[in-house]
């Protein structure tokens, strides 16, 4: 697949007006937001968690994980995403689950994000009254 950038403001979830913006590689194996801890840590955002993670190279890691405000530029909403606090020298990386909370797709020959339906709980969720979903 193609690599491409998208323009992404972050912000801070408690206090908006503490952001930067960055252009980031959107990358569809990852699956989290990576941004360098500096950067987080530069406008208050804190970590909640920590994740086991595993890059592509098959290295292990323990990283600390927020919450901040996301947008991406030319989408026209701001929604909170996890990010990973990344080593002080990483990319900024946009993952996947960012990518389905803004419910689009990385089109690598087009170069650019492009909208998708999304789908809820599949079968279940579409089950009329007499399915097991919906008998009770």
């Amino acid at each position: 697949m193609g690599m491409f950038q998208v323009r992404i403001k972050v912000a801070n979830t408690k206090d908006p007006s503490r952001f930067f913006e960055e252009d980031f590689w959107v990358d569809t194996g990852a699956l989290y937001t990576f941004i360098p801890e500096p950067r987080l840590a530069a406008i208050g955002v804190e970590p909640i968690r920590h994740r086991d993670l595993v890059f592509a190279d098959g290295r292990r890691d323990r990283r600390l994980l927020g919450e901040a405000l996301v947008a991406i530029q030319g989408l026209g909403e701001t929604l909170t995403c996890p990010v990973v606090f990344a080593p002080k020298e990483s990319l900024y990386l946009l993952g996947a689950t960012a990518l389905e909370n803004f419910g689009v797709d990385a089109d690598a020959s087009a170069r650019k994000l492009k909208p998708i339906l999304g789908i809820i709980g599949g079968f279940l969720a579409s089950s009329g009254p007499d399915s097991p979903a919906g008998a009770g």
